[in-house]
């Protein structure tokens, strides 16, 4: 890439400084070099079909061009995008053309965004492992032995390579969070009705979101500024515009006056001892930027029983669907998946409301507990990225996990609440491994998480650490 920094680059492609082409060519040297070693983008255009999109690009006149002209852009591979194929890790959805863009990828495109191709993901995007039969598994590049999370595992990689300067992700229980820490890139998990709903429910048992990824939180508050605003098809839509979001690149010298929650982890949640030492030293920056800091606990306990019930419900959907069409769709998914569908599809009407009430309660108690601070600061994943081959961490510390999502606990917790949360990058381990830091927001408090996590990355600086694979 020609810069390093996505927000520059997009200006100067905008104003004609840089054209189209020239970043197009550079972009793909770098794919062509580090991608094979990463397997994070697939299904990509050639390089001669991209620089043709880009030569049209220019074409655009400098008054008509909007903020992300010409940009490569990979959506995730859950997200249509028309004449791409979508097909979410899943071997019998290979040849699924999209015919139109969903709504996320339109407001990308209209914003100027060129589509290359898509960015890898595990299986329906369940477990923070990114692998499947159709492509392959996704490497962290910290460590070419490591897994790099998931759900939005391919967009963290090609972020922190460098092959993409901004991308898309979504999050469930942790799809945008997990991945970012595991590589040290930046990952926002806006409010619920801050972006396009896309596929799922409208309204009861919501937990996906989409959101922005980058290198940095000036970054992801741009692309943010374009993926926000409302939409009339959502009925929990939010009505402030995306280019308010734009507001979190000014600078911010300090946090005096803001009181910030410090949680080592959500209830008895085990959180291995290196991802520990840097969440305490990310307290303590904190407290040196002026914040005061205050450990305590969430009203979260509950949760994590709360998110495993709504997930299988919704996908539950996902089961009566595969049911109609490809009856033998269990003999070609993965295990994890078949198990977390079916816990869906045995679930009762009861179970749901239970969990759904349970929701209504924790959400708000965390308003109340949120009256007493401005922001809470928990790890981004209770481990660090751990071997490519193991799928799920089965113990921690020596406690077991009961079912392959229970590691992400710090995360699905924070989902079942609906308020805003990122992971930023906090240091690495020993071992040169990322780690992330998650700073939860306020009750529709996007803004003003941004403009702590710029202080808080703006003091560190780790942001700027990128992988080996990246000396090309």
């Amino acid at each position: 890439m020609p810069v390093e920094n996505a927000l520059k680059l997009c200006r100067d492609l905008q104003r004609g400084d840089v054209s189209a082409e020239e970043v197009m060519q550079q972009t793909y040297a770098r794919i062509d070099s580090i991608n094979p070693q990463v397997n994070a983008l697939v299904n990509l255009l050639t390089s001669e079909e991209a620089l043709a999109l880009a030569r049209a690009a220019d074409k655009v006149p400098v008054a008509q061009r909007g903020p992300l002209h010409g940009l490569p852009m990979a959506t995730k591979d859950a997200v249509d995008v028309a004449g791409f194929p979508t097909t979410k890790g899943f071997a019998p959805w290979a040849n699924n053309i999209a015919r139109k863009d969903d709504s996320q990828a339109a407001r990308l495109r209209n914003a100027g965004a060129v589509f290359i191709g898509h960015s890898n993901m595990p299986e329906f995007g369940l477990g923070s492992n990114t692998f499947n039969s159709l492509f392959g598994q996704t490497l962290n590049p910290y460590d070419l032995e490591k897994t790099c999370g998931g759900s939005s595992g391919g967009a963290a990689v090609a972020l922190a390579t460098r092959m993409l300067l901004l991308a898309d992700g979504s999050d469930m229980g942790g799809s945008l969070r997990n991945p970012a820490s595991f590589c040290n890139v930046v990952g926002l998990r806006p409010s619920i009705g801050r972006t396009p709903k896309g596929d799922g429910f409208g309204w009861l048992g919501r937990l996906t979101t989409t959101g922005p990824m980058a290198t940095n939180v000036a970054d992801t508050a741009l692309l943010f500024s374009v993926q926000a605003g409302p939409d009339a098809s959502d009925p929990l839509t939010l009505d402030e515009p995306g280019h308010a979001f734009l507001d979190a690149l000014q600078p911010h010298q300090d946090l005096k006056g803001l009181r910030i929650a410090y949680c080592p982890s959500i209830g008895d949640a085990p959180v291995e001892p290196a991802v520990a030492s840097i969440i305490a030293t990310a307290a303590d920056t904190l407290a040196n930027l002026g914040a005061e800091v205050v450990e305590t606990r969430p009203p979260l306990d509950q949760a994590m029983g709360v998110f495993q019930i709504m997930r299988a419900a919704v996908l539950a959907s996902l089961g009566h669907s595969l049911n109609l069409t490809l009856p033998d769709w269990k003999s070609k998914a993965k295990p994890t998946a078949v198990w977390n569908i079916e816990k869906g599809l045995a679930l009762s009407a009861a179970d749901i409301y239970a969990a759904e009430l349970r929701r209504t309660r924790i959400y708000a108690d965390c308003v109340e507990f949120f009256s007493d601070f401005d922001a809470l600061i928990l790890p981004a994943a209770q481990v660090a990225p751990f071997d490519r081959n193991i799928e799920w961490i089965e113990e921690i510390n020596g406690t077991p996990m009961d079912t392959y999502i229970d590691w992400m606990t710090v995360c699905c917790a924070v989902t079942v609440t609906g308020l805003p949360a990122l992971s930023v990058p906090a240091g690495f381990t020993a071992e040169g491994l990322p780690v992330g830091l998650q700073i939860v927001g306020k009750p529709r408090g996007d803004l003003a998480l941004l403009k702590l996590a710029h202080c808080y990355e703006q003091a560190t600086l780790f942001y700027q650490q990128t992988p080996p694979v990246c000396a090309i």
